[in-house]
């Protein structure tokens, strides 16, 4: 693989892709309503999409859906805890929506005996965002929790040859496309990643970073100060991530269940994995396990974070197949695409396996 540049703005941020190269080129999000999210919540309880809401429930949580644009979500959820009174982490969600979009998802609000206040309160709500169902449930919403999420994308201005275009959407249903991390998680030219080499890899092991009960004034700036590099933590093993798949990509085998791959064995069969990295570094041994720290010893920087920060390794599956895909052809160069991911794949990924993207004036960044 060559070499993953590591000067400051110059790292790599798109990654091979599963033909060789990209079949089309399209605009992504002119406007808003052009990209689409619908939250698949998927838990006891919780209405489907389309199925009527407000039915009796119980539960010290007020829990909302939320129809958003031009917010991200935890702004919504900042306001939401500002309306409500509550504090902030006392608001849960499942996951982050494109700001940029039309996103429907569920936040839940602690609000413990002020069932009779509820209906006040989602009018109070819907002045800022359209709340299209609320009932309560006994447990706040966490990361992860919903089954996935279903997107209605439109591309416009596509160029390329409508056949190659149909061939490719119709491969990737099946096959899949790379599960790469999405660009944006590394900030603008990297900057996440160049922030992460000038870490301490140590300060993701102080006492009480979780606690946030005990320091009293002060403790605010100390809290912000370790979200960002927590996040900045996760954008250095994202991008490691992303170069192994990037390596396996390129020789082709990034479908295939190497030797050593964690959990193999007869039954049942795993999934083709890649590393989160942490330390010790991999899980995998034998010829993926060689192959892994191959491709992560050239980036000898990042690498030496998680020398130290008592992360265990984990595993992301190399491949991301695009559920319920259905595609229609608006106008020559108009193009919806309709599809189902589960949490943790991104859509813009997805597609940038077959366009070259670009983002519309909705996301001028």
């Amino acid at each position: 693989m060559s070499d993953p540049t590591q000067a400051s703005g110059t790292w790599r941020l798109d990654w091979p892709t599963s033909r060789g190269g990209r079949v089309a080129a399209a605009e992504l999000k002119r406007t808003p309503k052009d990209f689409r999210v619908f939250e698949d919540l998927g838990l006891t309880g919780f209405p489907d999409e389309g199925e009527p809401a407000n039915a009796p429930s119980a539960g010290e949580h007020l829990c909302l859906q939320l129809e958003k644009s031009g917010d991200n979500t935890e702004y919504v959820a900042r306001q939401l805890a500002s309306l409500s009174g509550c504090r902030h982490f006392d608001v849960g969600f499942c996951g982050l929506k494109d700001r940029h979009a039309v996103t429907r998802q569920w936040f839940s609000l602690y609000r413990p005996g002020m069932e009779a206040g509820d209906e006040a309160f989602v009018a109070q709500v819907c002045e800022r965002w359209p709340v299209l169902a609320w009932i309560r449930s006994p447990r706040k919403l966490r990361r992860g929790d919903h089954r996935g999420n279903r997107f209605e994308i439109t591309l416009r201005d596509v160029a390329g040859e409508p056949a190659a275009i149909d061939q490719a959407l119709s491969e990737l249903a099946v096959s899949g496309a790379p599960n790469y991390f999405g660009p944006q998680r590394f900030g603008h030219h990297g900057a996440n990643l160049d922030r992460a080499l000038t870490l301490d890899p140590t300060t993701l092991n102080r006492p009480g970073r979780k606690g946030g009960k005990k320091g009293g004034r002060g403790r605010r700036s100390s809290g912000s100060q370790d979200s960002k590099n927590v996040l900045y933590f996760s954008a250095a093993r994202s991008w490691l991530f992303n170069e192994v798949l990037g390596q396996r990509v390129v020789e082709g085998n990034w479908r295939e269940l190497l030797d050593g791959e964690p959990g193999s064995g007869p039954e049942p069969m795993p999934q083709v994995t890649g590393p989160l990295w942490g330390d010790g570094g991999t899980e995998a041994v034998a010829v993926q396990g060689a192959l892994e720290r191959d491709v992560v010893a050239q980036a000898p920087g990042l690498e030496a974070l998680f020398s130290q920060t008592r992360m265990k390794p984990e595993r992301r599956p190399l491949v991301a197949i695009p559920q319920q895909l259905h595609w229609q052809w608006l106008e020559v160069d108009v193009l919806r695409i309709d599809f189902w991911l589960a949490p943790g794949q991104y859509a813009t990924t997805i597609l940038a396996d077959v366009f070259e993207l670009r983002e519309g004036a909705s996301n001028p960044e």
